[in-house]
């Protein structure tokens, strides 16, 4: 199998041994995001609907590096280490995406990388 890894100054850098995204045949997978600024690499905390909006701006930018959008997903995973903040989760995935809706998974977890509160993936077929 022929897999291409996919890499922006756009998104935070990796922080370990992954990529950013791999286009692997017809698919591509984007690696987990933080909200995290991709300028200072700093993980922004307060408000949960800003860093919820940062997560998506991060894997939108990772997609376009691909040459694709978010308008391609087909599948997203969200990590809440609270799960009061679904509904947060909710109305700001509306900003980003658009009917049909790409399948989901909420998932709660006990904690994240960095402390965040919030991480999502997502598999696009452009």
């Amino acid at each position: 199998m022929n897999k291409q890894a996919i890499d922006t100054p756009k998104a935070p850098a990796a922080i370990g041994t992954y990529s950013q995204g791999i286009r692997a045949g017809g698919t591509i997978w984007l690696s987990g995001q933080l909200p995290l600024d991709p300028a200072t690499g700093q993980l922004l905390t307060g408000e949960m609907r800003e860093q919820v909006r940062q997560v998506f701006h991060n894997l939108a930018a990772v997609a376009e590096a691909a040459g694709s959008s978010l308008d391609h997903a087909v599948k997203v995973t969200v990590f809440l280490t609270d799960l009061r903040h679904f509904a947060v989760v909710n109305e700001v995935m509306a900003e980003f995406f658009s009917k049909p809706y790409p399948a989901r998974a909420a998932i709660g977890v006990a904690s994240l990388p960095r402390g965040a509160t919030v991480e999502a993936d997502a598999v696009l077929v452009p």
